[in-house]
């Protein structure tokens, strides 16, 4: 796992580097170059010298351990054919190539127009730690205080899985015979009798 303190130092850093096509240094860098340091240092890489591009970031991110779709307390990149960005598990939103280099603030991966998200989580726990919060410390006097838990009994109910487009499309695929037919009824299932 990484520490939120590097992802911070990182973006501290490269903050206001000029938007530069295809560059990977802190002298220049464009969206992909930006994601993919994120990615990078949030998986223990060097920050430079291993990037992606959009057309090749579902792989990139695949391979460093990142998961379809968005999630709380996690490094989120949204992404779309021309453009991505990078949300931090802190809700710290970064781009590079909106309005020039690289930039804090903005959307970052939940700019409306991305079509793809993945993400790499990290846990709460490991948050306050990485940022070097003793955990007994009580909370800076800005933090809200954390919501009452709320208990809900539930009795898990049995589904089966929804075929997911590794793309992100949640659409089920129905299920269609071979023969045009509607299904029968499920194997040892009781059938029907008409009366």
């Amino acid at each position: 796992m990484f520490a939120i303190a590097t992802l911070m130092a990182l973006i501290q850093s490269v903050s206001g580097t000029p938007y530069v096509p295809g560059g990977d240094s802190p002298a220049g860098t464009d969206c992909s170059g930006l994601a993919s340091w994120v990615s990078n240092v949030a998986t223990g890489r060097p920050a430079f010298g291993s990037r992606f591009h959009t057309g090749n970031e579902e792989s990139a991110l695949l391979s460093r351990g990142f998961q379809y779709g968005a999630a709380p307390n996690a490094v989120v990149i949204g992404w779309n054919s021309r453009h991505t960005a990078v949300t931090l598990p802190d809700g710290t939103a970064v781009s590079s190539g909106e309005g020039g280099g690289v930039r804090v603030g903005g959307e970052g991966a939940y700019h409306p127009e991305f079509t793809h998200h993945m993400f790499l989580p990290v846990d709460a726990e490991r948050m306050d730690t990485d940022l070097g919060l003793p955990q007994d410390a009580p909370p800076p006097p800005d933090a809200l205080p954390p919501p009452d838990p709320v208990l809900i009994a539930v009795d898990p109910i049995p589904v089966d899985p929804i075929p997911v487009d590794p793309i992100g499309d949640p659409s089920p695929t129905p299920e269609v015979p071979l023969d045009g037919q509607p299904p029968g009824p499920a194997a040892g299932a009781p059938a029907e009798i008409p009366v």
